[in-house]
Order: structure tokens, then sequence, then C-alpha cells
């Protein structure tokens, strides 16, 4: 029997494939639930399958059609080792009649899980149980009891909380309209002995019923394994079962809306002032018109609204989004709101801010996931628009799924904060693009500065400095601005401002090499940057040397105290002052003191910026011709040099540059 007349989906089927433009009918099913996945079908075909290299081929291509992207080489080894050994003991268990999703994807790409069963319970009742399956013998859980540091090195979240935080998508998503569901877990360590299950399993008492099963296990009676995975009392769903689960489209419940919106409402970081506030009322007025609005028969134009905001560094562009994602949630519940960003370190902040709420993920969906998350949500909210991948001339595709689907869409953006040349949109590409398509534009602009002690004399003499006539600085409002001899006085500003309570992080151009790095029982990062430091009459020369922000985050083998904190939040966690962050750590984020150090791929000679790529270690630039490469420069200098909210440092390893900017900033030396 093939896989496209049997009751396995793999690939086909699955996922809704590229068709001409739809009609009314297909327009209904469109706006129901999505099922993402590489597999789905009974777990007894499925298993006859499992081993094929067809069957994993295809899976790969599916992988890439659900807009998950392309998974490496580990994650199809885990397939492979991983998939056999469940379905070989779900069908000697006697569950080969249940309904299985293998990478089943929530709605938006927030979370993949390994693997999903759908089966009917007593009484009928719809019961669900999320696997997740590791290939792990030896681990050690550490402090708190949440994380587990593997014989590897790598430190990661414990495997049980893991899935208690899938099973809790499940909870706090389902609509009041969708079938109720019974919610199970359990975690499969196939490779793994009784010994070690338990050592794993201890100290989890919060989530008790989730088991943790071993190789050992798998050899239990077919009845008794069959309660293990927590199917005992389980039968095969039926057509109309299957159907009323995959015609789900999940949206937060209130309870969660009402837990989010309060944490991220009242949060004193995302307080608004001035333009912001006046740009939250026309917004706030505009989502109460287009969400309430009936919606448009079936065949017509959509109805609703894009909405961009274009501000520079500092002018409240975050906050903003941030308060009205929480205004939203709560005004309009029904919205289908989400929150994104291309920046993977602003999500993961935003995550933090959200209180570590695991289902609040699912508001925050990846960035690489954004035109299935367009056809899911009718509210969008959208910040570092700029940073959004573009493929070709023309609005970016993903973007451009937001201005045909989304009923609702803001779009934060500025366009000197590209800085990559695979970025970029403009305001006058979207609102093109929601003319042609019918739909209603509307533009904001913010102008105020609430970064940099709200000091508009700065961001205006960094714009001049960066891209029109260098100014010297005349000092504003108490705001700090100077250069420093050298990277070890820079580093002692540093300390000094973290010593005394402040948050403070020295950021720096990527000219040297990021060596990404996760020994087993690391203690410290490489020093991959080194800058010479020249002598003086009190002082010998000497060799400056620090460590980039860390790959992962780097933890005591011995008590699991944090030494340094993940890249992602570097620029907030402590530890984060003693490594150097970049662009990427730095871009969307604020801390009070603000050191910088402009490498040799950007330099002033001859009254102009020049740039030299061949001087940038990331593999995304340095190819560029010079030309090509000096606006991203700029752009990429310009975010770091606003960072700061009440002092910038800066110092340039290139002598004659360091001296410019010197004289700027320094413009009466006798005085």
């Amino acid at each position: 029997m093939s896989d496209e007349t049997s009751g396995l989906s793999v690939l086909a089927g699955a996922f809704p494939a590229p068709r001409p433009a739809p009609g009314p009918q297909e327009k209904r099913q469109a706006a129901r639930g999505l099922v993402e996945c590489v597999a789905a079908g009974p777990v007894g075909e499925i298993a006859a399958r499992v081993g094929d290299a067809g069957f994993i081929g295809r899976c790969v291509a599916g992988f890439a059609q659900a807009g998950f992207g392309a998974p490496g080489d580990a994650e199809v080894r885990s397939w492979r080792n991983s998939w056999p050994a469940l379905t070989k003991a779900l069908v000697r268990a006697g569950l080969s009649d249940l309904r299985m999703y293998l990478e089943y994807g929530t709605p938006g790409g927030g979370r993949r899980l390994d693997a999903l069963l759908l089966g009917a319970g007593p009484g009928g009742k719809l019961v669900l149980v999320v696997v997740e399956l590791k290939q792990w013998q030896t681990c050690r859980v550490l402090d708190g009891g949440e994380r587990v540091l593997r014989s590897d090195g790598v430190v990661t979240a414990h495997p049980v909380y893991q899935v208690a935080a899938y099973r809790s998508f499940f909870q706090h998503w389902r609509p009041q309209d969708a079938p109720e569901l019974d919610l199970r877990a359990v975690v499969l360590l196939h490779n793994a002995t009784a010994e070690q299950g338990l050592a794993l399993r201890r100290d989890v008492p919060a989530v008790a019923d989730i088991p943790v099963l071993t190789s050992q296990d798998l050899t239990a009676p077919a009845a008794q394994l069959a309660g293990l995975l927590r199917c005992a009392d389980l039968t095969a769903p039926s057509a109309s079962q299957v159907a009323a689960f995959e015609d789900i489209r999940w949206t937060p419940s209130t309870r969660l809306l009402e837990q989010v919106g309060s944490i991220l409402q009242g949060s004193s970081s995302f307080a608004l002032v001035g333009d912001q506030q006046d740009a939250f009322l026309r917004i706030r007025d505009a989502a109460a018109r287009h969400l309430t609005a009936s919606p448009q028969p079936a065949g017509t134009a959509p109805t609703g609204a894009v909405i961009t905001v274009r501000g520079g560094p500092g002018s409240g562009k975050t906050a903003l989004a941030v308060r009205l994602l929480g205004h939203l949630m709560r005004a309009h519940p029904d919205s289908g709101i989400r929150f994104v960003t291309p920046s993977g370190t602003l999500r993961a902040h935003l995550l933090d801010a959200a209180g570590g709420c695991s289902a609040a993920r699912e508001l925050f969906p990846s960035a690489d996931a954004l035109r299935g998350t367009a056809r899911q949500a009718r509210t969008l909210v959208i910040d570092e628009a700029q940073r959004i991948r573009r493929r070709g001339p023309g609005l970016p595709p993903d973007l451009a799924a937001v201005v045909e689907h989304v009923r609702l869409a803001v779009i934060f953006l500025d366009e000197r904060q590209i800085i990559r040349p695979d970025e970029g949109t403009s305001v006058e590409e979207i609102a093109a693009a929601a003319r042609a398509m019918g739909r209603v534009h509307h533009h904001l602009e913010l102008t105020g500065s609430f970064r940099c002690r709200g000091s508009a004399a700065y961001t205006a003499w960094v714009e001049s400095l960066l891209y029109g006539e260098p100014v010297p600085w005349t000092g504003h409002a108490g705001y700090g601005l100077a250069t420093v001899a050298d990277p070890f006085l820079l580093q002692e500003e540093i300390e000094r401002a973290t010593a005394a309570g402040h948050t403070a992080r020295t950021a720096a151009g990527f000219c040297w090499p990021w060596t990404k790095t996760r020994r087993r029982g690391a203690t410290t990062l490489p020093l991959d940057i080194a800058i010479d430091a020249p002598g003086g009459p009190d002082r010998p020369a000497r060799t400056w040397k620090a460590a980039w922000n860390a790959a992962g985050a780097l933890i005591d083998p011995a008590d699991g105290t944090p030494i340094a904190p993940h890249s992602q939040l570097w620029a907030t966690h402590t530890g984060g002052h003693q490594q150097i962050g970049c662009v990427y750590t730095a871009q969307g984020l604020e801390y009070r003191h603000a050191g910088v150090i402009i490498g040799s791929d950007l330099t002033w000679s001859n009254g102009r910026w020049t740039a030299h790529p061949d001087q940038s270690h990331d593999n995304a630039l340095r190819h560029l011709a010079p030309d090509d490469y000096l606006p991203l420069a700029l752009n990429t200098y310009r975010v770091l040099l606003t960072r700061g909210t009440h002092t910038t440092h800066i110092h340039s390893t290139d002598a004659d540059t360091h001296a410019f900017l010197t004289r700027l900033t320094n413009p009466h030396p006798g005085n």
C-alpha cells in the first residue's frame, strides 16, 4: 500500500502544498487549524516504514515544507535512532491503531514535539500523549532540578520539565469550542538503564505524573508496557475524532492572556511617554475598528489594516510594541495575537520578561516560521522588521504573507538598523504591498529619544558622525561620552559600574574570530579577542584579551552555578559584563553604561569613513565589496553606539580613527 493511499501522511497530505489561488471552499478550510509535522498516521503503518531510507528522506523534505527549516545531521540521526525504538514499543504494547504525529509543530513554530499520540479514552474523550525522546545514557541533574548537565558537557532543560511544558501548550491554548482533551506525557530514554533513569527522575515532584522510561521498561510485558506509556486505556480514534483534533485552531486561553498580559502591562520597562503614548492610542483605536469588524464573505478581499511604525534607536519601538501586545491580549482575547521578532536575543528577553511562563513561548513564535504564523494569527506585532530576510527584489516573502493574511499587522522598523546584505525592507515597500492587496495602510513616526538619558543631542551626534558631517560633542544633560585610550581602561569602567550595581557592557565590531565551543566541563571561554595596547611613560606595552559572549550558558560543573550567560541573555544576566557582545546580542536592548570597540573594519581617513570587509569575521559580510559593506558597518556601529542609557565610552583599534574621535569628544582639551 502506498503512503498516499493509506492512513499514513508523509509529506503528501500532512502539509499544505503550493497551489493556485484558493476558492471559497479552500478559504473556509484555511481558516481551520493546520497540522504541521513530518509524518502522521496510525502507529502500525509508521512502524512498518520508519526504517526505510525513503521514509526518512520524505521526512527531511517535509521538515522544510512544514516551515521548520532544514534539519541538521544530528537531528536526522536522532530520528533514525529513536523512532524505531518508540514505534516498536508501541506496536508490542498493542497500540498500533493509535494515531501518531512525528515532529509535531505547535502553531507559529514555537515548539516541536518529538512525537504526539492521539487516542480515544474512556467515554470517547480525546486523549493526547506527548512523548519526549532522548538518546542519552547519562546526565546529572543541576541545581533546582530543572536543568541537566549531559555527558557531552551541554546544559539543557530537564526532559520531564520539557515535556511538561509541551503538555501545558495544549492546556493553555485550547479554545473554548474545542473538544475536551485528556493530556498526558512520557519521557523515553531508550538507551539508558533503569538506574540512569532513576537518577534523572529524582527531585521532580512537581510533575510526578510524568514517567521516565528506559530500555529496561521497554522489555516489560505488553499490557504493563502500555500502562507505562500512559496508553493502557486508549483505543483507536475515529475519523471524526482525528478531524476534530486536527481542525482545532489553537488560541491562548483567557487565563494565559490575563497572566502574561498583566506581567507585560505592569512592567516599568515598557512604560510609554511622549509620542509613544500618542502612537499607542492611535493603534489601539485602529485595532478596535478592525478587530471587531464582521468577517468578510469567503472569496472576497481581506479586511483589516497594516500599520507601520518607524523610529530610530531609543525611540521606544520595542516598549510600544510590547505594551501593545499586552493591551491587545486583554482587550481582544480572540484576536489570535502573536509577537514576532527576527532578533533571537530580543525574543529571549521578552520570554524572560513574561515571567518564564512556558506556554508564553507560543505568543513569541520564531521568525523562521513567520509565514505559518501569518496563516494562524489574526493579529500580529512585528518588531525589528528590517531584519527579516529577503530572497530577491520586492517585499520579503514572509512579510508579503503577513500583509496578505493578517487582519491587523503592526510592523516596527528602522531602515538604518539593517546589518546584513540579506536583510532589509522599507515602509514604502510595505505600503505598496498593502495597497496592492486592498489593505488599509497607516504610518506612524517615533521621533523621541528615551535612551541616552533622553538626549536627542547625543543621537543626533551619532547620526552626524556616521551619515553626515561629524561635529564636536558639546555635552547634553549629563550624558557621558568619551574615548578611552585602551581596552584595559574601557574594561575598568565596565567593572566599576557593575560593582556599583549598574548594568554595563562592552560590545565590539565582529573583527575577531568567535569560537563556538561547548567543551565538557568548561569553566572558561576562549579569549578570541586580542588588542595590543601601546606603552607609555608610566606603563609597558601589553595585550588585552577577552572572550566573546558565550554560545551557551557556562555552568560550573562542580555546583551548577552560572559562570557566563547564554549569548542571548548576555546584556542583562549575571556575568555578562565579563564577555564582549556584538551587534547580534546588543540590538534591541539597552544597558546603563556602554563600552564600544570599533574594530579595523571601519576607519576614518581623508575626511570620510572607509570600510574594510576583509577585517570582518562575519561570514555573511566579509565577501562584500567595500562600498557594499560600508552602509552595513555604519549601521552596525550605530546600533552599538546607541545602547547606553547614561554613558558611552569608545575605543577604536585604528590609531588615526581613535585620534579623530578623541578630537570630537574632547574638543577643548585644555579646559
